[in-house]
């Protein structure tokens, strides 16, 4: 495929998922995503698949939480991806490419909201004030565009373009215990991403089905499938029981206090 179609190929990708909030929260910008389309458009869809479930993994905990903004993961994973696959590296290539300009391109990104998107926001607050909901509505996407999709789609296409080359030659006179040391480094990153979802998720009061989790799969050797269905009912046990019984809540009340027995109801677990 001609070098020049594959890098708008590329940038359309980019756009798209910076646009998935037109569809709803549809995770397109999720690597799983934008790599396995990027490995599509190199062609090789197997390695992309692969590759974006290795930097899912090393950015799942990559949400923006407040005023802090992670990587820009969209032109990471495409650009890691393609840079990988069109020099025939493996996914710790990938991964070691990804994370640095993602880096970079989140710097580009909020220069774009400083200089750019605060036109159209006065803009839509101008048309506020005058009651016109469509001029609002024409700012909300043309804002999205120019300050988001259209800038993000302009890098990864050029960098595609100019990268590629020097990308390619930059990889070959790496040596082969430095490719070996990412391969180890890219088993440890998901490890990483996955601490860092679980500080904002684990605390005393759920700790322990972790640790639940981490016995049934290393200790008793139950398949990841069967540790989410252990989950599902431990979760319809602690919690779906309640909605199913709300009908016969005075009944069990009423019981409970006749039987001078407990309220099962009311109890925390």
């Amino acid at each position: 495929m001609n070098h020049i179609l594959i890098a708008i190929l590329l940038a359309l990708t980019a756009m798209l998922a910076n646009a998935e909030y037109l569809f709803g929260s549809s995770m397109l910008s999720r690597p799983l995503v934008t790599c396995t389309i990027a490995g599509l458009i190199m062609g090789d869809m197997k390695t992309g698949i692969i590759m974006g479930a290795t930097l899912e993994l090393a950015f799942v905990g990559s949400f923006s939480i407040g005023a802090s903004i992670p990587p820009e993961i969209i032109s990471g994973s495409i650009l890691g991806t393609a840079f990988a696959i069109g020099a025939g590296k493996s996914t710790a290539v990938a991964l070691t490419l990804g994370i640095p300009i993602a880096s970079l391109v989140l710097v580009i990104k909020n220069l774009c909201f400083i200089f750019v998107l605060p036109y159209f926001v006065h803009k839509a607050d101008k048309y506020a004030a005058e009651g016109n909901s469509k001029g609002m509505d024409r700012m909300q996407l043309f804002g999205g565009f120019f300050s988001i999709n259209l800038p993000i789609g302009l890098i990864v296409a050029i960098s595609f373009i100019v990268g590629s080359p020097v990308i390619k030659s930059l990889l070959a006179v790496i040596p082969k215990f430095v490719i070996d040391g990412l391969g180890i480094a890219t088993g440890l990153l998901p490890a990483y991403g996955f601490a860092l979802l679980l500080k904002l998720m684990v605390n005393k009061h759920n700790a322990i089905y972790f640790v639940l989790g981490f016995a049934l799969a290393v200790y008793m050797k139950v398949p990841v499938t069967g540790v989410a269905i252990f989950g599902a009912c431990l979760a319809l046990v602690l919690t779906g029981y309640s909605a199913f019984n709300n009908g016969h809540k005075g009944e069990t009340v009423a019981a409970s206090t006749t039987n001078g027995g407990i309220d099962y109801e009311d109890e925390e677990f």
